[in-house]
């Protein structure tokens, strides 16, 4: 079924429930206040008829003209019976059946006062005290009139509900055709979209009601789908340039020496061409097994308290006796008095990966004589890791690929790397609920900044 028949149904069902019950209320007070209204008038009647039958012979002239004439006065289909206590009828006037037994009589003389239904008659029974002794007075009458009116209400009730149900159908749909009109804009909008043209954005998203959040909410997971998108066909481009490279120099190399004899110092050149193409190879090789490894379930990684100001010594240690001619100025001067704010949680040999890919990056592109410089922050939540160098920096366009495995920018292609390190750092802090940002500008140089969480904050 469909939101809109659904929203149809709901408010129609409402209405009708609101409607019917408040037909019911008037129809049932109407009838109680009808009811009620006729028995005061046939009690009034029984007070008349007694004065008229037992006091007849003990009042004036005028009295007695006054209570004839008020006698005469009678109600609709109107049926008196007067007993005494004994039970013996002394007066009787009018048809109908009134339901007089001797239990009718009982109760009349012990409550004095009974009124009760018998078909359509109402009846009204009082004990009437005189100086002869007691009497039971019974009078009974039809409300006719009353009763068709209430007949007719009944009508007019039903009719108007019938007929207000109609309209109340046909505006619900037309409230939820309004009401979902947004919504079927934004599925038009969606079945638009295919994997071609990602850069297309639901028209919806300015407003601050629901539909417009849901507008916003979609456009962000599509700008999450586009990038997404865009990574993936760098980095299968790039890998395929990367991997291509030294396959087609190697295989360059041997069918050339394979041509005709070479000379055995031919023969080693060849050799080692091909030994540091199948290293290029090997290290492309571990570049992506330790990003798979850094992309696998955090909560199988054995994490353990660390000094943050340790780990970054040891990277720096490491990356100064691979690049021994390096510069690595790291600044701990600025500490806080409690150490412990100092402490990250996480895994030691995959932070070391990661900072030590950052500092290698700062050493690989600071010009020559130049020191890359890395300054240690503690915040009010996080510790950081600042490394800047002076070097060629990175275009705008090519910051948002910096971290797309392989990726390289242009500038930077006669230099020796893979475009491996930062991917790999981003997914090893993103394990350790960490981030990893880059700011550059071009022939200015790079700021990497590493952010952890220290380790009371960790959020496991």
């Amino acid at each position: 079924m469909k939101i809109r028949t659904k929203l149809t149904l709901q408010f129609s069902s409402i209405f009708a429930f609101i409607l019917l019950l408040f037909c019911l209320v008037v129809y049932y007070f109407t009838s109680i206040y009808r009811q009620d209204d006729f028995y005061e008038s046939i009690r009034g009647r029984t007070l008349v008829i007694a004065k008229y039958v037992l006091e007849n012979g003990e009042v004036s002239a005028e009295t007695r003209h006054q209570n004839e004439i008020k006698y005469y006065h009678e109600l609709p289909d109107e049926a008196v019976r007067v007993y005494k206590s004994n039970g013996e009828l002394i007066f009787s006037h009018g048809d109908g059946d009134l339901g007089v037994v001797e239990e009718v009589l009982q109760r009349v003389l012990s409550k004095k006062y009974l009124q009760y239904t018998q078909g359509v008659r109402q009846v009204v029974g009082v004990r009437y005290q005189d100086s002869q002794g007691d009497f039971v007075v019974l009078a009974s009458a039809v409300d006719a009139y009353s009763l068709k009116k209430l007949q007719h209400l009944k009508v007019i009730l039903v009719v108007g509900f019938l007929g207000s149900m109609v309209v109340v159908v046909l505006a619900g749909w037309g409230f939820a055709k309004q009401a979902m009109r947004p919504i079927t804009k934004i599925v038009k909008q969606v079945e638009r979209i295919s994997a071609t043209d990602l850069d297309r954005r639901l028209s919806n998203a300015d407003g601050k009601d629901e539909v417009s959040h849901l507008a916003q909410t979609f456009n962000k997971m599509l700008d999450r789908l586009e990038l997404a998108f865009e990574m993936q066909s760098t980095f299968v481009s790039n890998a395929s340039h990367e991997l291509r490279t030294p396959l087609t120099a190697m295989i360059g190399e041997l069918e050339v020496a394979l041509m005709k004899p070479r000379e055995q110092q031919e023969y080693e050149r060849v050799l080692q061409s091909t030994l540091e193409d199948a290293r290029l190879l090997a290290e492309l090789s571990n570049g992506l097994l330790q990003i798979a490894q850094a992309s696998i379930d955090a909560s199988k990684i054995k994490l353990t308290q660390l000094r943050f100001d340790e780990l970054v010594w040891t990277a720096r240690e490491q990356a100064l006796k691979r690049h021994p001619k390096a510069q690595i100025a790291i600044d701990f001067e600025n500490f806080p008095e409690d150490e412990d704010r100092l402490l990250v949680k996480g895994n030691e040999a995959l932070l070391l990966i990661a900072v030590l890919n950052v500092l290698e990056n700062a050493v690989k592109f600071s010009p020559s004589g130049q020191a890359a410089t890395g300054r240690i922050v503690v915040q009010q939540q996080d510790v950081l890791l600042q490394v800047s160098d002076r070097g060629l920096g990175i275009a705008e366009e090519d910051l948002k690929h910096v971290f797309v495995p392989f990726f390289r920018a242009d500038n930077v292609r006669n230099i020796t790397g893979h475009g491996i390190g930062l991917p790999l750092a981003e997914r090893i802090l993103k394990i350790h609920r960490g981030s990893i940002s880059v700011n550059s500008k071009i022939n200015q140089g790079t700021e990497v900044t590493i952010k952890l969480p220290q380790a009371k904050l960790f959020v496991s």
